[in-house]
């Protein structure tokens, strides 16, 4: 199969999920990592990427966690300014 590039928003997803993937190594699972310590770990990461990254390459988040040994439980967006949350549990 021949090489291809990923683009910038999949590498965002990436990003995303390594960024709950620390966040779940460092606290343990099962965890709610809401968004400001998603920005902690890449500030990078707006709202509004998190929210088009979640949506548009779940399929990354997906296996980037389990290949960590987690899967996403849930995941809520309350609306501009009221914040977004994930729930990581246990493989």
């Amino acid at each position: 199969m021949p090489f291809k590039p990923k683009s910038s928003a999949e590498t965002k997803a990436a990003a995303l999920a390594s960024a709950i993937v620390r966040a779940a190594d460092a606290d343990g699972a099962p965890l709610r990592i809401g968004i400001g310590r998603l920005r902690q770990g890449n500030p990078r990461l707006t709202p509004l990427a998190i929210g088009q990254m979640f949506r548009r390459h779940r399929d990354i988040i997906d296996a980037v966690l389990s290949d960590r040994g987690y899967h996403l439980v849930d995941y809520s967006d309350q609306g501009p300014g009221r914040g977004m949350e994930f729930e990581v549990g246990p493989a």
